[in-house]
This record gives structure tokens, sequence and C-alpha cells, in this order.
């Protein structure tokens, strides 16, 4: 028991490592992005929709298997991942204030830190509640398709709060699943990676809905 909970530590340390490391490439490219306008009028302008698409393949294709690859490998698509997603969110640094992006992401970092520990010492089981976290943000993705055609901003507010609390819950409930899977994946750097990449997308969205809740836009 004493060698498992040394590795769940060593393991809990490799995944925050390297969920920094996919934060870091995607604010950082991001930001570079935006003060680039050539590579920013590329990225809106023409390649779009195939990074999103590309991030949606490398996303899905690490996730299946991670279980199965070579640890290298995994890193190179998490970094990978993060790369795209750091293009695609340039935008953000357009549209918001620098100050406000810097305010929120402050924010994010608390509410993140204080759900994580709930996840990693909470002794209630969150693991039964991963099929109505699914239903509720298949649910809110549903709805967005919907609001693109109905266009409220009431609707859309609404949409936005679910989110939010959902992609709360999940840092907790990830936290979970990773303790769990130190039994189910003998690859300790493949685990870290696994980890990393959930609670980065969990950070991710957290991030994006409290910007649209309380970001200030430029002039």
């Amino acid at each position: 028991m004493g060698d498992k909970m040394i590795e769940s530590k060593n393991v809990f340390s490799k995944v925050f490592m390297w969920m920094f490391i996919g934060l870091a490439i995607t604010f950082g490219i991001g930001y570079y992005v935006s003060v680039n306008p050539n590579m920013l009028f590329n990225v809106f302008g023409g390649y779009y929709w195939f990074l999103v698409i590309a991030e949606l393949v490398v996303v899905i294709w690490l996730s299946a298997r991670i279980r199965k690859m070579k640890p290298t490998t995994a890193k190179i698509l998490f970094c990978a991942y993060s790369f795209l997603t750091g293009l695609t969110f340039s935008s953000i640094f357009v549209v918001y204030e620098i100050s406000s992006i810097i305010y929120v992401f402050g924010i994010t970092a608390l509410l993140f830190l204080i759900f994580a520990l709930i996840g990693y010492f909470t002794k209630i089981d969150l693991t039964k509640i991963g099929v109505y976290l699914f239903m509720a943000l298949l649910g809110v993705i549903i709805c967005s398709i919907i609001n693109i055609f109905v266009g409220s901003e009431t609707f859309d507010l609404g949409i936005t709060i679910v989110c939010l609390i959902v992609f709360i819950i999940y840092i907790a409930y990830d936290m979970q699943i990773i303790k769990r899977n130190l039994y189910l994946i003998p690859e300790e750097d493949n685990l870290a990676i696994y980890g990393a990449l959930q609670l980065y997308l969990d950070f991710i969205n957290i991030f994006l809905r409290l910007l649209q809740l309380f970001g200030r836009s430029r002039d």
C-alpha cells in the first residue's frame, strides 16, 4: 500500500507537470499568433476548420489509444494537441484585454486547485456520477447547437453557467479517475499524459466559460 501511495504521488507530480506544459504551449502559441497579423489571418482565414478537425482527431486518437502507445508518442501527441489548441486559442487575445485574461486565468487556477484537492482527498466515490456528467455535457452541446439558430443571449448565458458547473465537477471526478487508473494503466508516463489531458481539458473549458462571463472585451 505504501509503495502504491508513493507511485500515486509520483504520477500526480507528472500529471501536473505535463498539464502545465500543455497550458504553457497553448497560451504561448495563442499569444504569439495574436501579435502576428499574417499568422492570425492564416489561422482564421483559410485553415481554421482544418485545425479544428485536426484537434478532434488528435485528442480522440490520444484518448482511445493511450494504453497501447509508447510514452514518447503519447507525449508528442499531447504537445501537438496543445499546440493546435493554441492556434485556435489566439482569438481570445484579440477579443479580450490581456489584463482580463490574466485575471480570469487566476480565478480558474484557484477553482481548479480547490476542486482538485477535493477530488484527491474526498472519501466520496465520485466515479459513480460520471454518466450524469457526460449526459449533462451532451445536453450542453445539443443546446449550444440549437442556440446557434435561435441566437438567444439569455439561453447562451444559461448554457455557459451549466457548462461551467459541469467542468468544475469534472475536475474532482477526473482526479479520482486518475487514482483509479493507477491499477489499470501500468505505464506511469502514459497515465500521467492521460491525466494531464483530462485536467487540461477541464481547465481550458472552465477558463473559456469564465472569460465569457467576466472577460472585458477590447475597445
